[in-house]
């Protein structure tokens, strides 16, 4: 219709939010948005993971190839990555970690004494992990960094994220550099465990059908479900709908209907603007701020592809002079 506006305001609702698990809802919207936000929390939220190891010394079974790629792994609380500069873009330092807006530098130095395999716990690892830059409160994910193999004889509540395990003797001296990067360079990189999103399913039962079959009738087209969508009520003995989001659009419960002569016993469809989000994150942030992030980015990517339509707007406006003033 002439003079209609298009423009879509969605909307969210929690439903569940830990630090590391959130669930939400998302209307109003369609699937290129709900997909693009789940793309953008997956590889484009930048957070911050060791990218540069520098081994001194080094006696123990692992090589140094295989501990430096175990290091890179361990996710790094990453709150204030959003502010800090990819080293590529840096203009303050050369690369080599000496810098506070790019990168944080570690030392850590542990070596064995003991016949007893060494650990060195994740909740202590600070002592022997240095932060030249404290400014940049970005590094320890609460007790998680750096272990190293087993408390001989003690049961820790925690261990920590191991790396390598020390016998009698063995060594480990290293320097490591984290930066800032996204998940599209590296999986190291992603702060998601996992992002999925459903559509929200609507299921309407035909009552006038469901009562011409008997009870064991019911019972069998209820457990034809994998999953617990549907519920007998004991005093009424009626089909109920008691939790439709545990349908997995499968499509069961329709064939069963159909193979018992009942087609149209149940009609259940997808909303195409509604949509149930799953987040996990891996500790480096929140998963709220994984989110609140990945919005934030993809506004940056709408006003990105608004910023380039006003450029071409402008080329076909004043042609070669457009381009030129831009330097192309």
């Amino acid at each position: 219709m002439e003079g209609a506006s298009y423009a879509r305001m969605p909307r969210v609702k929690i439903r569940e939010l830990k630090d590391d698990y959130a669930k939400f809802e998302l209307r109003d919207t369609d699937a290129s948005i709900a997909n693009a936000l789940r793309r953008v929390m997956i590889s484009e939220v930048p957070t911050v993971a060791i990218d540069l190891v520098e081994i001194e010394v080094n006696s123990s079974v692992l090589n140094d190839e295989f501990i430096a790629h175990r290091l890179g792994l361990i996710p790094l609380t990453s709150d204030r990555a959003m502010s800090m500069r990819f080293s590529r873009d840096c203009d303050a330092c050369d690369g080599d970690g000496q810098c506070e807006f790019c990168s944080v530098e570690f030392h850590l130095r542990v070596k064995c004494m003991s016949d007893q395999p060494s650990m060195l716990p994740a909740r202590t690892s600070s002592v022997l992990t240095t932060l030249l830059f404290p400014s940049i409160t970005l590094i320890l994910l609460s007790t998680t960094l750096l272990s190293i193999g087993l408390i001989g004889g003690c049961v820790c509540e925690y261990r920590g994220i191991l790396i390598v395990k020390l016998r009698k003797g063995q060594e480990l001296r290293l320097r490591a550099i984290a930066r800032k990067g996204i998940g599209k360079d590296h999986a190291k990189w992603s702060p998601a465990a996992t992002v999925t999103f459903m559509y929200e399913p609507e299921i309407h039962i035909n009552e006038d059908l469901m009562e011409t079959l008997s009870l064991e009738e019911k019972r069998e087209w209820v457990e034809s479900s994998p999953t617990r969508v549907f519920e007998i009520d004991p005093v009424t003995q009626q089909v109920m709908v008691v939790d439709p989001e545990a349908y997995t659009y499968d499509d069961e419960v329709l064939k069963k209907a159909e193979a018992m002569g009942k087609p149209g016993l149940v009609e259940i469809t997808a909303r195409q603007d509604s949509f149930i989000f799953t987040v996990e994150s891996t500790g480096a942030i929140k998963s709220s701020q994984l989110v609140l992030n990945a919005i934030e980015i993809l506004k940056q990517k709408l006003d990105a592809v608004r910023l380039s339509e006003d450029t071409v707007e402008a080329d076909d406006q004043f042609g070669e002079l457009g381009a030129h003033m831009r330097g192309g």
